[in-house]
């Protein structure tokens, strides 16, 4: 049986061959030329070649390299490791694959290398816990961000009537926790904040280009109160919505 982890050193001769596990190769030191089924790549210092089973794959290093190399245990053993994670690194290992890992990766892995690998402990989790990372750094590249613009139009469109978070995690398609989370952590605000923020842009966009009634404005942006609305704008602008028209 194959050890999970293995510290390999590559030199020039050229090594070619299958086998019936997958593979994952990890850059500590030199280069390594690699070719999965005719894909080419180079396997540099924290980069990563993916070999699914069965594909043949060639490898090489004039000048001499050093890996970590990953091999997939049969069976069960990545739901068994990695529970919800698994069936992200099962797509990764479908096909041949170079990758670079982000800097918290890299770290881990010159963890690994310098631990001892040979106690198949240290080496299980080790093995678990890099796949999870990887798993992780996938989700988070293969969401996409919200629909911010359609969000606006929402907010602009409904400005005069309440709204409620649910309200725009229900058109994200998210859960109201789940938005919350997202939308501070693209934005930089809470959703109530950017409803606030949109509907006294809009007040200003009315202020300046109409003439309609300030109480006409503050109903159209959802203020029931013009002493509410002013006071809201004055914060906003440092303005208030009198000040705000002479500067047009």
């Amino acid at each position: 049986m194959l050890p999970i982890l293995s510290l390999r050193h590559y030199s020039h001769e050229v090594l070619s061959h299958s086998h019936d596990h997958a593979q994952l190769v990890f850059g500590l030191a030199g280069e390594l030329q690699f070719e999965v089924d005719g894909q080419g790549s180079q396997v540099l210092r924290h980069h990563l070649a993916v070999v699914p089973a069965e594909a043949r794959h060639t490898c090489g290093s004039p000048r001499g390299s050093q890996c970590l190399v990953l091999d997939l245990p049969a069976n069960d053993w990545l739901e068994r490791q990695l529970g919800h994670h698994a069936s992200d690194i099962q797509r990764l290992l479908d096909k041949p694959n170079a990758l670079q890992l982000d800097p918290s990766q890299g770290q881990l892995l010159n963890w690994l290398a310098s631990s001892p690998i040979n106690d198949p402990v240290i080496a299980g989790q080790g093995a678990a816990l890099l796949l999870g990372s990887l798993a992780c750094s996938r989700q988070h590249a293969e969401t996409p961000g919200l629909p911010l613009a359609a969000l606006d139009r929402y907010i602009e469109q409904h400005a005069a009537h309440p709204l409620q978070v649910a309200d725009l995690a229900r058109l994200a398609g998210l859960s109201v926790a789940r938005f919350h989370a997202r939308f501070l952590a693209e934005t930089g605000s809470t959703p109530m904040e950017h409803i606030r923020q949109r509907r006294l842009h809009l007040a200003e966009q009315l202020l300046r280009g109409s003439d309609l009634a300030v109480g006409e404005i503050a109903a159209r942006v959802g203020y029931n109160s013009q002493s509410a609305f002013t006071a809201a704008l004055s914060r906003h602008l440092g303005m208030t919505p009198r000040q705000l028209r002479r500067t047009r």
